[in-house]
Parts: structure tokens; sequence; C-alpha cells
């Protein structure tokens, strides 16, 4: 290949890199479903939804839409008795059900430790859960100068061109910052559904969440430290909040919630080294974290790879007495 050629190429890639890092951190397109099953409450991406989830939904006010949440609820769970509780958060394009899948061991796992576990919609498929929305940020590419791919990023599957992408989840509130506000609200009040419902541990309340449900995690860990017993972000896509990670990560060490981030490093969707990034810096502020990479794991199946070690540190950490 000429020298002509070789620059030629360098700089397409840079701009199919740029190019996907702004449609994925701008989410101004509401994402397609995965599935059909999972437009209908059952599928929630690749793989079977547990048999022993139960489906509900509930009425979000702001709205008056009905909103769909997944519940899982252990056989060791009883009244007479607290409880622990894990929330559990989906990635783009995902449901409420892409968390409880059977090949995820999720829910096996929640029956074995006694949990209540819960999978919001966050309002619909790309709602954010919060996180104010923005331009691309610093360290959005990885070591190998590939880009953030918008589909797929809560799926696991490759970009597809020209596809037409349907919301899941609530549709009446179409405005970006609207939507991503609806969604934290939405994580909040499932959550508080539950813990009125059921008798929950409130020093062993978790939160967990893939991709960008990963990205929630911090957020939401950073913004209700005070009820969270301890976070497990996975293959976190946080790109757009890299430039505020310091800040993000301050608050989560300010209210002593520690944390386990899990990451595969052939990861083709979220780039490794912007987690390492984060990683850094928790380094830096002295947090109490644990950062696990998995050697040739990609974006999907890192979530059932990180399952066990999830469950295994939750199990290690609850609120102290105040």
């Amino acid at each position: 290949m000429t020298s002509r050629n070789v620059l030629g190429a360098i700089l397409a890639a840079g701009l199919t890199v740029s190019v996907q890092l702004a449609a994925l951190a701008q989410q101004q397109t509401p994402p397609a479903a995965p599935a059909a099953g999972a437009q209908a409450g059952r599928g929630g991406g690749r793989g079977a939804v547990d048999s022993r989830v139960q489906q509900r939904t509930y009425t979000f006010a702001d709205t008056n839409e009905q909103m769909p949440y997944a519940l899982f609820v252990s056989s060791k769970v009883t009244k007479d008795k607290k409880n622990p509780l894990i929330v559990s958060l989906h990635g783009l394009g995902g449901d409420q059900n892409t968390m409880v899948r059977e090949s995820l061991r999720s829910v096996e796992l929640a029956e074995q430790g006694g949990y209540i576990l819960v999978a919001p919609m966050g309002y619909n498929s790309g709602g954010w859960y919060g996180i104010p929305p923005g331009a691309p940020r610093a360290g959005g590419a990885n070591a190998a100068g590939a880009g953030q791919r918008g589909r797929g990023v809560g799926i696991g599957q490759p970009p597809t061109a020209g596809a037409a992408r349907p919301v899941i989840g609530g549709t009446a509130i179409t405005e970006p910052a609207k939507v991503r506000e609806a969604s934290e609200k939405d994580v909040m009040t499932v959550l508080d559904m539950v813990r009125k419902e059921f008798n929950v541990d409130e020093s062993r309340i978790y939160l967990m969440g893939h991709s960008m449900g990963g990205a929630g995690t911090y957020y939401l860990g950073s913004k209700h430290g005070n009820v969270f017993a301890a976070l497990a972000p996975i293959a976190p896509a946080a790109m757009g909040m890299t430039n505020d990670r310091a800040k993000v990560l301050q608050a989560i060490k300010d209210a002593g919630v520690p944390m386990l981030v899990s990451m595969g490093d052939a990861d083709e969707a979220v780039p490794v080294a912007n987690v390492r990034m984060w990683v850094d810096t928790m380094k830096e502020l002295q947090m109490n974290f644990e950062y696990k990479e998995h050697p040739g794991v990609t974006h999907g199946p890192i979530m059932a790879a990180s399952m066990t070690d999830i469950y295994a540190f939750f199990a290690k950490h609850s609120k102290p007495a105040r």
C-alpha cells in the first residue's frame, strides 16, 4: 500500500470513530428493540427470561404510562426478617428483562443468596438513568482506535445500518434531557415500591448495571450513595462522563460505597482504555474498589462472566449502622 493510501485509510478510520462516538454519546435517536420478544416483555435480548421472574407494571405518574419492571423474589425471602435487595440496570437497546435472562445466572444466584432482585425499565431503552446529555468527552477511543458502537451497547450485537429503531418502554417524553430525568425517576420509583412491599434490609441494597446501565450505576451511585451498600458496573459506557469522573467518583467515595468494576479486554463496544482511565482515577482517589478485567471477553458475554464475582462482592458488604 502506498503512503498516500495508508494516510487515507487512517483518516477514514478516524472519521468513523468520531461519528460512532457522537452517535452514542448524544443518543438523540430512540433505540430499536433487540428482538420481538423483548417488545412483548419476555425477550430482553438474547436468551430466555428466567421463568421465576415476575412481570409487573405500574403507572408512571408524570405521563400516565404503564411502566414495566421485572421482579424476582428468592424462596429464602420472608416477612419476618430483613432481606437484601439488588437493583439491576440494562444497557442501551435493552429492557426490564435484559438482566434476568437464564444465561446470566443472576436469578439463580439471587435465589441462592436470598435476594430480592428488581430490574426496572429506566423509562425506556435509551434513558441513560439520569445522566445529563452532552457531546462526546475525552477518552472515547480504545487503544486499538475502535469507536464506541451505538447499536449493541445494550445487548452485545454489532451495528445494523439503516435499521428502524422503535423505542421500548415509555414514549410520551421525547426531549432527551427529560427522557433521562424520567429514566432516573423510574428507577428510584420502582426501588421505593419494592422497599415498601417487602421487608428490605436497608443496609443491604445494591446496584449493578451493564454498559449504559454500568454508566447509570456510576451516576446513580454518586447521586444516591446514601441508599446503596455496594455498586457493580459492568462494561460501563461512561465515555460521556469522562471529564466528570473525578467528581462522580469522589461522591461515591464520600458516601462510603465500595465498588466492583468488571470489564472484558476484548470489548468491541465500550473502549477498555476508557474503563481503565476511570480505574486509574479510583486509585488516585484511594477508593474502596476492585477491578476485574476478563481476558478475551467481549461486550455481551461480560455480563455472565462477571455475575458470580458480583454476587460474592455484594455478600461481603453492607452499610454501617448510623
